[in-house]
């Protein structure tokens, strides 16, 4: 039975691996950014949103655990970041010039996930010592309390070193890759909707091409690393943290870089992962809840782009998103008609259209294109171009490398690199060049979030 259990794992490990550099190809040759010179905010609306609203599910097993601990993190999120978040705090500081000083900060703003959580999380540990929760294991309650995973502090190490191939070299099956490639190919159109539910939540240009083909590299690397040190699972985006973007109001890359290294270091100490594990399923559920609801609202969002008087796009929407969740939730229940002959095929159609961000966008992108329709009413040229001309110097600085990019410029073979800042042989198409002095409509009237 052991023996089993490693030969499955190392082809999980195997099929990973070879998945991820499917992905690192596909990034690399800049596929995606070709596809993206034909997609719209008719797209872009039903992949984000349907990310956060294909989940309901999720958050829903987390929060019926104790609704009223659930709710209670939902509404303090709330209170922090939408009514306490310009309240100034007096805190200790200090700087070389002014040495030990007070000044104010927005610490609502700043930090109401964790402030969120360590008032609920204390809260949960008064009704727990007070037994207001069930001490039954069987009982959905018993996730509630603060002592229900106890048993990982104490048994996990301080310090664990994570060693490549502890199952062993790696298997590869056609079938297995075929389940993860498609598994890989779902992920990446999850992805770039990530990525620009990130930029709107940024306040950021609309990522180009070359930064799109470079997420989806690193992405498809660092799974490649995963199947290594044999986690068993790909590493892609997450969209609960692009909520909480939306709810700190924090994009800083320094931020993420410093969390990113505090993850590495925590990886190691064990013990720091176990008490991050002892958090309430409640309070889990509370926060993506809010998180995850904010994903699927800027999805919304995108849609003031087009035209949405016009019943073309009506329909489109209506369409892509119900079909995004109907098809999914269909294939769940039957399963066993999806019969093609091949059961890796089989395979990869219920893995792409089970995921509704997938199922949404494609249709949407089908749709978009195959129907007629002006630019104007499918949203094609506002959708880039509301901020202005001056976006285009704003994506040359944001979307480079702050050292490298002088020199790139200087290696005319660059332009020619899809990962490359000065990419230039996947332009968009004229339409949605960034000259908007050439524009009919009026985009003052055009509102932006």
């Amino acid at each position: 039975m052991l023996k089993s259990s490693y030969n499955r794992d190392t082809e999980v490990q195997g099929n990973l691996i070879l998945a991820s550099i499917t992905q690192v190809v596909v990034g690399g040759l800049g596929l995606i950014g070709l596809i993206l010179r034909f997609v719209g905010p008719l797209t872009i609306a039903p992949t984000i949103s349907l990310i956060g609203l294909s989940l309901t599910h999720v958050v829903s097993d987390f929060c019926d655990k104790q609704w009223g601990i659930a709710l209670l993190t939902v509404a303090l999120l709330i209170l922090f970041s939408n009514v306490m978040n310009k309240v100034q705090v007096p805190v200790p500081s200090f700087s070389l010039k002014r040495k030990c000083h007070m000044t104010t900060l927005p610490i609502f703003q700043l930090f109401p996930v964790v402030l969120t959580i360590a008032i609920v999380w204390l809260f949960s540990y008064v009704l727990t010592e007070l037994e207001v929760f069930p001490n039954n294991s069987t009982e959905p309650s018993f996730q509630a309390r603060t002592d229900s995973r106890l048993d990982i502090l104490y048994d996990s190490s301080w310090f664990q070193f994570p060693l490549p191939l502890p199952f062993g070299m790696p298997t590869f099956s056609a079938a297995g890759y075929m389940g993860m490639l498609a598994a890989t190919l779902s992920s990446i159109f999850e992805s770039v909707g990530d990525y620009f539910a990130a930029s709107r939540f940024s306040e950021a240009p609309v990522p180009p091409p070359h930064a799109i083909n470079r997420g989806i590299f690193i992405e498809g690397f660092a799974s490649i690393i995963s199947g290594l040190m044999g986690a068993g699972h790909a590493t892609t985006s997450y969209s609960g943290n692009i909520g909480i973007i939306g709810i700190t109001k924090i994009a800083s890359r320094a931020v993420f870089v410093t969390a990113g290294v505090l993850l590495v270091l925590w990886g190691v100490v064990g013990k720091v992962g176990a008490v991050l594990a002892l958090i309430p399923d409640p309070i889990v559920g509370g926060t993506l809840l809010l998180g995850l609801g904010m994903v699927a609202s800027v999805g919304i969002s995108v849609l003031q782009f087009c035209e949405l008087f016009s019943t073309r796009n009506i329909t489109i929407i209506g369409v892509s998103f119900l079909m995004g969740l109907m098809i999914p939730q269909w294939l769940i229940e039957n399963e066993a008609i999806v019969k093609t002959g091949s059961a890796e095929l089989d395979q990869v159609i219920k893995v792409l259209f089970g995921t509704a961000s997938f199922t949404g966008g494609f249709i949407g992108f089908m749709l978009d294109n195959i129907v007629p329709g002006t630019e104007y009413e499918r949203g094609l040229k506002r959708w880039v171009e509301v901020k202005g001309s001056q976006q285009k110097g704003d994506e040359a600085t944001l979307y480079s490398f702050p050292v490298l990019t002088s020199i790139l410029e200087r290696m005319r073979c660059c332009g020619y690199f899809p990962l490359s800042p000065t990419f230039t042989s996947c332009r968009r198409p004229r339409h949605l060049n960034y000259d908007v002095k050439n524009e009919n409509i009026d985009l003052k009237d055009v509102k932006t979030v």
